[in-house]
């Protein structure tokens, strides 16, 4: 600091020995005893605040354009404020580069408040006032026009008028849009009403309006539509209410006009012609005009009668309705009367239609007489179902109305017969018959060939098939072959040929037709299938229903000479094996065969049969308590009776069959049996011989295939069943002998050979067997021996240790985790750091030489097993926290001022960041110095004839007991270096004395001419509130000591191999020095600036 203040002494005095006009033309420079420019004050102006846009009030997404501005300059920038809070960022908001203009691109009520704005000056530091205010309102949404119509019917009619308003109850500056069809823009109606003077079809169809303003416009909501209909006027009815249009005189026609709505009134006309302007006599309307009655019709009122509809509240006329014709005839007409058919006489039941008919007009009412007396019918045909008591004349006569009546027409005569009865009879000789015989009935009607016949069964008529026949008129019904469907009651009816008589029905005649051909049953006693030679046998044939049967013998399908009812061999051999079979005939052209009894055959063996004996279970051995059946059969034939044998001795058994319920070892032996025919005593040979083994039953071995018995919730279990050499074998599973079943952690393997727990609980804990089942047969063996499983309550524990045990270690110091489970064995260990798997697998985990990177908490974890892992939990986490271990630094403490009075550097050691106590160990070229610890060391050139690299460590009884060493430290040529650059500096500071005392000289020399105005002295230093007011006046100290060079790094430090500047601290020993240090901290607190010697 000292330094500073000689230069600043130096370069004023300079400045001061030179030509003072010559000071007085410095850059920016203004002696302060010049007389000062008159200054005047103004008041900084006012920005004003327009806005651009028209509205003040605005909705969602229109923009709104603000400027600020200050009349007459250009010289400022703005700042603009909301509510008199400085306007935020906002991505809706920007402003122009200087800031004069703010535009919000989408308002929205956020955008809502009163702005302002002020302005800065560019190049002075002037702030204007707030501006005028503009307040903005932003409406939430967007309006929506309302829509209404006026002429607001349902129905339009062309030619009406009818007018729209759209109209938007909030803001101004609306500009109207109209809309047609949803999507068809009506041009040229910007105004918010739009009528329509005269409307029509095109016109039909939803309208709806909505509103834009500004230059980029925004448009509102669309309004709701409404729709506009336009339909023609309804076509009016005109209905003749009166019976009839065409007429004759003096009748009554009355016709009706009708719309399908209120309000309307009607205009008539006749033949085009407006009866309203010319009613007649006989002609008066209702007061609606709806109606029009003509009481007395001449030939005036003959023509086309038609009507109009009018709507006079909105002067809307219909067209013309449809028209109606009135004919008038002159002259009453005689009807004409005839029958249908015109057959006569006819039968009781016939139906006569008699016709009475008037050739014009319409609306007749009949009048029908019988021998001079009028009949009920009234129609124009009287149609009559005939009896006898119809016969007689008929004739008639019309009437319309109350006034006209025909003439009687002409007479017809009309004669009625009884209808005869037909004689059914029976053909054939027989009503019971059976299936493909025929059937032939006859049907007659005396004295007349004209009838056609037709037949019924069970009242439903009979009709021709490719089975039923009838002759050319019917009068004969064959049944060709008969069957169950025939059956039923018969009877016939006669019709006439032609006509629409037909006779009651005929007596009825019954026919029974079995369901199918009589069947013939074939016997044979003894009922053997084969036979021997010597043995005797007899057929039967039989049929049971119906009589007059003759029977034929079949053998191999050819008839035999025998014929009656049975047929015996008393003494068979070979010859006679075949096939036997009969049938049975009855009638003649044609006969009645039945079909083929059932065949018997027989065969004969000239053999002797050898019985099959065999034994189930078809093995070899069998086990004490099993079921053997033994089974003796002679395959041909039957009629067998049984004798058996064991070790050549009888059993009192006679059956084909017989059964060993709990076998035993005595019931092992030989077995065997023969037959004897029961009805001829015909004896077999004997069977073949039958060995059974009766052995004990084995007992199943249990294994544990799972290393452990004793084992933890969730860990798997497997056993094994066995019986030594077979695989015939099931097995049940028991726990403390009461079944175990299959379920979602329990299940077994093929046949049950294997018990799998795949998470074992401790409803698993107990003791375990099993028995096996023999697979094909039911044989169960005692329980295996048993195996104890336990489980334990819950998963094993698992203990972490740390060694040593210490909250926190030091880097490079050494630690170990042991991990350890108490119960059971064969456990594995993995490692876990903050939950990630570490590579160690052993029981402890060792770091020689602890990093930052072991900072973490640390857990392990257990288990065993191969093929399903048990795991354990984790266990608790032992937080391990690892710090720096303090590093020693050396610092030099030989300062400046001592280089020329010392031949040594001394050496300091020090831990940083660290306030324990440490005492320190010296090394030189990293090999320890013999020497007490200590804080300090000397270098001489003695000690140190080479200048050597010195590091140091710091040690303590505490934790961390030592610190990391320090960086090397250099010595050489340090003293020499110091030396040389005291040296320079001597030399610069004695030439800048040199240049002061020449600048004092000058001045001293140097003389003003004569009459020339002597300037007043100016101060050699300047105030600091002078100073603060320039910001012209030059300072080259400052930009010399400010000068880049001085910041440059040191090349002595460079040299050292360690950071050694002027901000290296050096010891302080002298009085002056702490004066020089506390005045350099009081000119850095008033920012390096200097102050005046006043």
């Amino acid at each position: 600091m000292w330094l500073l203040k000689v230069f600043s002494v130096i370069y004023f005095t300079a400045c001061a020995a030179q030509d003072p006009y010559d000071v007085s033309t410095m850059s920016g420079y203004v002696s302060p005893t010049s007389p000062l420019p008159m200054i005047t004050i103004y008041e900084p102006p006012v920005p004003s605040l327009q806005l651009q846009s028209e509205w003040s009030d605005v909705f969602p997404s229109e923009k709104v354009e603000l400027s600020c501005s200050v009349t007459g300059s250009s010289d400022w920038t703005f700042t603009w404020y909301r509510n008199t809070q400085l306007q935020e960022p906002d991505p809706n908001v920007s402003l122009s580069p200087e800031g004069s203009k703010l535009t919000i691109t989408a308002a929205t009520q956020t955008h809502s408040g009163s702005y302002s704005c002020k302005a800065h000056h560019k190049t002075k530091s002037v702030t204007t006032k707030s501006s005028n205010s503009v307040k903005l309102t932003v409406y939430a949404n967007k309006p929506k026009p309302t829509l209404t119509r006026r002429s607001n019917f349902d129905k339009m009619f062309p030619g009406e008028s009818v007018t729209f308003t759209c109209k938007v109850d909030v803001a101004s500056g609306w500009v109207y849009l109209w809309y047609h069809k949803v999507t068809d823009e009506i041009p040229a109606h910007n105004n918010n009403a739009y009528t329509i003077a005269s409307i029509d079809h095109p016109n039909s169809g939803q309208y709806h309006c909505k509103a834009k303003r500004g230059k980029d416009p925004f448009y509102t909501e669309e309004s709701d539509t409404t729709f506009l209909q336009v339909s023609d006027p309804p076509k009016p009815s005109l209905e003749l209410l009166s019976s009839w249009p065409d007429v004759f005189e003096n009748e009554t026609v009355e016709f009706r006009c009708e719309v399908h709505s209120t309000d309307w009134t009607f205009t008539w006309y006749r033949n085009q012609k407006d009866l309203n302007k010319e009613l007649m006599e006989d002609m008066y309307m209702e007061e609606d005009d709806s109606l029009l009655n003509v009481t007395v019709v001449t030939q005036a009122y003959k023509g086309d009668y038609a009507c109009k509809a009018h709507l006079d509240s909105r002067r809307v006329s219909s067209g013309f309705s449809n028209t109606v014709n009135v004919t008038l005839y002159e002259n009453v007409p005689k009807p004409t009367i005839n029958k249908v058919p015109g057959f006569n006489p006819m039968y009781a039941g016939e139906t006569v239609n008699l016709n009475c008919n008037v050739d014009v007009s319409s609306g007749w009412k009949y009048q029908w007489y019988k021998d001079g007396i009028e009949l009920r019918a009234t129609n124009e045909t009287n149609s009559i179902h005939l009896a006898l008591s119809d016969q007689g004349r008929y004739w008639c006569k019309a009437t319309r109305g109350e006034i006209i009546s025909t003439d009687f027409s002409e007479e017809i005569q009309q004669y009625v017969l009884e209808i005869p009865i037909p004689s059914l009879k029976l053909i054939t000789p027989w009503f019971h018959v059976f299936p493909t015989e025929s059937v032939k009935l006859s049907c007659g009607m005396d004295g007349s060939p004209n009838w056609i016949y037709t037949w019924y069964k069970h009242g439903q008529e009979v009709q021709a098939d490719d089975v039923v026949s009838f002759d050319s008129n019917g009068a004969t019904l064959f049944i060709r072959s008969a069957s169950a469907k025939h059956v039923g009651q018969y009877n016939c009816k006669g019709h006439l040929n032609d006509r629409s008589v037909g006779s009651n029905f005929s007596s009825g005649l019954t026919l029974n037709v079995y369901d199918e051909k009589p069947r013939v049953t074939l016997t044979q006693d003894p009922k053997y299938r084969v036979m021997f030679p010597g043995e005797s046998v007899s057929f039967s044939c039989h049929v049971n229903v119906s009589f007059g049967w003759k029977y034929v013998w079949y053998k191999n399908s050819y008839p035999s000479i025998a014929s009656g009812i049975n047929y015996s061999l008393n003494s068979v051999e070979t010859t006679n094996r075949g096939s036997y079979a009969c049938r049975a005939e009855r009638g003649s052209d044609p006969s009645f065969l039945t079909d083929s009894s059932q065949t018997i055959r027989l065969e004969v063996e000239g053999n002797k049969p050898k019985p099959l004996l065999t034994q189930q279970p078809d093995v070899e051995k069998v086990y004490t308590g099993e079921l053997v059946s033994f089974q003796c059969k002679v395959e041909l034939s039957s009629g067998w009776r049984y004798h058996w044998y064991k070790d050549g001795k009888q059993l009192p058994i006679n059956s084909s069959s017989f059964e060993i319920h709990d076998a035993n070892l005595s019931n092992g032996g030989t077995y065997k049996c023969m037959a004897i025919r029961d009805k001829t005593m015909y004896n077999t040979q004997y069977s073949d011989e039958r060995l059974l083994h009766v052995s004990e039953i084995p007992v199943p071995s249990l294994k544990l295939i799972t290393p452990w018995l004793d084992v933890f919730p969730t860990e798997s279990v497997k056993f094994s069943c066995g019986m030594d050499g077979t695989a015939d074998w099931n097995y049940r599973w028991f726990k403390d002998k009461q079944p175990v079943q299959a379920d979602s952690t329990a299940s077994f393997g093929l046949d049950a050979a294997t018990l799998s727990i795949s998470s074992a609980s401790a409803s698993h804990h107990g003791r375990y067997s099993c028995s096996g089942k023999f697979k094909s047969r039911d044989v169960t063996s005692n329980c295996s021996d048993g195996l104890t499983l336990d489980v334990y309550d819950t998963k094993p524990r698992v203990t972490l240790m740390q060694d040593p045990i210490h909250n926190v270690m030091h880097t490079d110091d050494s630690v170990s985790f042991s991990c350890h489970i108490i119960v059971s064995s064969g456990w594995e260990y993995r490692w876990l750091k903050d939950g990630s798997r570490l590579t160690e697998t052993g029981n402890n985990h060792t770091i020689k030489s602890v990093a930052r990177t072991n900072t973490g908490s640390y857990q392990c974890q257990a288990k065993r097993g191969r093929d399903t892992v048990f795991s354990s939990d984790q266990s608790q986490a032992v937080r391990l926290d690892v710090e720096e271990r303090p590093q020693a630094n050396i610092i030099l403490l030989t300062g400046w001022s001592e280089v020329f009075s010392t031949d040594s550097l001394v050496l300091r050691c020090g831990v940083h960041e660290s306030q324990n106590m440490w005492n320190y160990t010296w090394f030189k070229e990293g090999q320890p110095i013999n020497l007490q610890p200590s804080e300090k060391h000397a270098v001489t050139p003695q000690n140190d004839p080479e200048q050597s690299l010195y590091t140091c460590q710091g040690i303590r009884t505490g934790r961390p007991s030592y610190s990391r060493s320090s960086d090397y430290f250099k010595t050489k040529n340090l003293l020499l270096k110091r030396r040389v650059l005291l040296s320079i500096s001597g030399c610069i500071f004695f030439g800048i004395i040199a240049v002061f005392l020449g600048c004092i000289i000058l001045r001293v020399i140097r003389k003003p001419a004569d009459g020339e105005e002597k300037p007043e002295e100016a101060e050699l230093f300047l105030t600091m509130a002078q100073l603060k007011n320039r910001d012209d006046a030059p300072c080259p100290l400052v930009e010399y000591i400010t000068d880049a060079e001085l910041n440059a790094s040191s090349k002595e430090a460079d040299d050292n191999g360690t950071i050694c500047s002027e901000t290296t601290p050096l010891p302080i020993t002298s009085q002056e020095d702490q004066v020089v240090t506390s005045e350099n901290q009081d000119g850095t607190e008033k920012n390096g600036g200097l102050v005046s010697f006043k």
